[in-house]
C-alpha cells in the first residue's frame, strides 16, 4: 500500500513513516518543513531512505498530481501547540483548516474515500469532571483570579464542592479553549461534512500528551516534556505550573504510529461508511504534570523540578482519557508504559533547536 503522509517529516509524522515502512508499506511524504518544526527548512537524516515531497498540504495542484499514485491518506500535517499569541491564530486556521478543506476537496476529485487523520485531546477543552454528590457536571471556565489565588481546581457548579477529572468518552462535551483547540475541532466537522457527503471513513485520532523521540525542542510550540528536557539539559529545574496535580495521559510516539497504522489497515466494515470516527489515542495511564517533571528529572539526574504556580493561557486542569474505543474497533493498546518511556526520552535524540 502507497500511503500519501502529510506532514510526514515531523515528530509523529515520521514515526508513522517507519511503522508503514516496516509493515511492508511505502509512505509517500509531503511536508512544508515549516520552521516550527524544522529549524534549518530541511528534512531531518533518518528520512533520507523515504519519498519526500518538499510542498504545502494547501496546494491542491501538487495534491491533484500526488493523490492518483497512492493508495491511502494519512493526514498528520498541523501547527501544532499553544503558540505565542491570537497573532498566531490566522497561521494555525490556515495550516489546520484550509489545508485540511483542500485536502478533503482534492481526495473527493481523486476518488480517495477514507482518512485517518490528527486531531487532539485540545478539543475537549475541560474535559470531564464528577462532583462526588451531584455527579458529571460541566466545568466552568477558569478565572485568571481564581489561578492568581492559587485555586486550580475547578468548583462544582452546584455545591460549590472540587469537581474531579474522569477519563473522557468520546462522546463527551467537545469545547476548545484555545486557538489551537479551536482550529482542531473545525477540522473535525470538515471531516465529519466531508464524510456525510461523499460516503467516505474518516478516523479522527484524538491524540494525548505524545512524547518521544524526534519531539522539537526549545520552541512555544513543543510539548511540556520536551520543555522540560531541555530545562534539565541547561542544568535547571523543571518548572512546574500551577500545583503541579494536573492529570493528563501521556502515550509514547511508538504506540501512537501504530494505531494510525492499523487504522490505515482496518477492513472497511471496522466503521459505517458516511462517518468519522473519532478515537482517543492513549495510554490509559492517569498521570500527574509533576510525575512528569519527577521522573524526567530523576531519569537525568537532574535538580528536583519546582512548583512555581500560575497558568498559561488556555491551560486546563485535567485531560484524561478513555481509551476502549480504540480498542474495540482497531485492538489497540498502549505498549510503552509511563516509567519505561520517560526513562528512555531522558536520552532520545531531539530535533535541532530552533534558532532564533
Amino acid at each position: 500500500m502507497r500511503v500519501l503522509l502529510t506532514g510526514g517529516a515531523g515528530f509523529i509524522g515520521s514515526a508513522i513513516a517507519d511503522q508503514l515502512a516496516e509493515r511492508g508499506h511505502t509512505p509517500v511524504l509531503l511536508d512544508a518543513l515549516l520552521p516550527q518544526a524544522h529549524a534549518d527548512g530541511k528534512a531531518p537524516e533518518w528520512l533520507d531512505r523515504y519519498e519526500l515531497v518538499h510542498g504545502d498540504v494547501r496546494d491542491a495542484d501538487l495534491l491533484d498530481r500526488l493523490l492518483p499514485d497512492v493508495d491511502a491518506v494519512c493526514h498528520q500535517a498541523a501547527m501544532v501547540g499553544h503558540g505565542v499569541d491570537p497573532n498566531d491564530a490566522p497561521a494555525f486556521a490556515e495550516n489546520n483548516d484550509v489545508a485540511t478543506a483542500v485536502l478533503l476537496a482534492a481526495m473527493y476529485r481523486s476518488g480517495h474515500r477514507k482518512l485517518v487523520m490528527a486531531s487532539s485531546m485540545v478539543v475537549y477543552g475541560e474535559g470531564r469532571y464528577s462532583c462526588p454528590e451531584h455527579g458529571v457536571q460541566p466545568p466552568p471556565a477558569r478565572t485568571q483570579a481564581d489561578v492568581d489565588a492559587g485555586r486550580y481546581d475547578l468548583p462544582c457548579p452546584v455545591c460549590g464542592r472540587d469537581l474531579q477529572g474522569e477519563l473522557i468518552p468520546e462522546d463527551a462535551a467537545l469545547e476548545p479553549r484555545s486557538t489551537y483547540a479551536a482550529t482542531k475541532l473545525a477540522q473535525e466537522h470538515l471531516a465529519v461534512a466531508w464524510a456525510r457527503a461523499t460516503g467516505g471513513r474518516v478516523y479522527a485520532m484524538r491524540y494525548h500528551n505524545v512524547y518521544g523521540p524526534r519531539m522539537p525542542q526549545n520552541t512555544p510550540y513543543a510539548g511540556v516534556a520536551s520543555i522540560f528536557r531541555s530545562s534539565l539539559e541547561r542544568g535547571e529545574a523543571p518548572r512546574v505550573m500551577e500545583d503541579g496535580r494536573q492529570r493528563r495521559d501521556f502515550v509514547h510516539v511508538s504506540d501512537v504510529a501504530g494505531v494510525n497504522v492499523a487504522a490505515l489497515e482496518a477492513a472497511e466494515d471496522t466503521t459505517p461508511a458516511g462517518t468519522c470516527v473519532p478515537l482517543n489515542v492513549c495510554s490509559g495511564e492517569v498521570r500527574t504534570i509533576a510525575d512528569l517533571a519527577g521522573q524526567l528529572a530523576e531519569a537525568m539526574d537532574g535538580r528536583a523540578p519546582e512548583i512555581v504556580g500560575g497558568a498559561r493561557p488556555g491551560d486546563v486542569r485535567h485531560v484524561t482519557a478513555d481509551p476502549a474505543r480504540a480498542a474495540e474497533l482497531l485492538g489497540f493498546r498502549a505498549q510503552v508504559g509511563f516509567a519505561e518511556g520517560i526513562t528512555r526520552f531522558a536520552t532520545d535524540p531531539l530535533r535541532a533547536a530552533i534558532r532564533s
